[in-house]
């Protein structure tokens, strides 16, 4: 079966909440592809590596987290991006990418999908004054050792977290996935246990010793594998249509 492009790209806009939420980027339709969709490819990052392999698999879209055109990004098509762009414009290939609207969103997005992973129960946002807050705060079901918290983590991420070890067990734990080791200092005002994210930074070390709390940098990547997916099982799902994670690894 097959659906029309734009009624595919109209139905994830509308489900993200997509013209709502100011980003970085521009959500939702990147690169215009053929206009009847049979099979999505997804992942995490339109590499060069994904678009290789999305051709391999016969994708007519490829839908990730991280697209392109990114806000003072330059603007000229040479060297990479012109790589890029010319692999989905000779197999005529669409690229929807959605940054913010899949990580905040209830169902589908990367924070959602991290609490399901680590059996966390959802709480709240981690800024509840801030109406674009991005993270989440939650609970253990029982409280975990730091050590067992990053058990956890390795086992549902397939790879072992950075750890700075806090001051006790760890009960309420807040998080946001991809880059957001800066919300370290909302954790700490949030008065949880622990904070995890995908990166670190100098910094980051400093204040996760001097408030004992337990820090966790995951992956970028990994703690970013999970929205998309959810997402491209959603739309295969409403119509009908053929879903492929594919996951390029990336150690960062």
């Amino acid at each position: 079966m097959a659906i029309a492009l734009n009624t595919l790209v109209a139905e994830a806009d509308r489900y993200l909440n997509a013209a709502r939420i100011a980003d970085y980027c521009p959500n939702g339709l990147q690169v215009e592809g053929r206009p009847q969709v049979r099979r999505i490819v997804s992942g995490v990052t339109a590499s060069q590596a994904l678009l290789d392999a999305a051709v391999e698999a016969e994708a007519d879209v490829i839908l990730v987290h991280h697209g392109y055109f990114w806000k003072n990004e330059d603007a000229r098509v040479v060297g990479m991006k012109q790589r890029r762009l010319k692999t989905l414009l000779t197999h005529d290939i669409s690229l929807l990418a959605y940054h913010l609207p899949l990580d905040v969103h209830p169902e589908v997005g990367n924070n959602v999908q991290l609490a399901r992973l680590l059996e966390l129960t959802i709480e709240g946002p981690l800024e509840p004054d801030n109406p674009k807050s991005v993270g989440l705060v939650g609970s253990l079901d029982s409280p975990l050792t730091p050590v067992d918290f990053m058990h956890r983590i390795h086992e549902a991420l397939g790879r072992e977290p950075l750890m700075i070890e806090g001051s006790g067990l760890i009960r309420r734990v807040a998080w946001c996935t991809g880059g957001a080791q800066g919300y370290i200092d909302q954790a700490v005002n949030a008065g949880v246990d622990a904070y995890l994210t995908g990166e670190a930074s100098e910094p980051t070390v400093h204040v996760a010793r001097e408030n004992g709390l337990s820090f966790f940098a995951a992956g970028h990547h990994a703690t970013e594998r999970y929205g998309v997916q959810a997402l491209g099982d959603y739309l295969a799902r409403r119509f009908a249509i053929e879903h492929l994670f594919i996951d390029v690894p990336n150690p960062v």
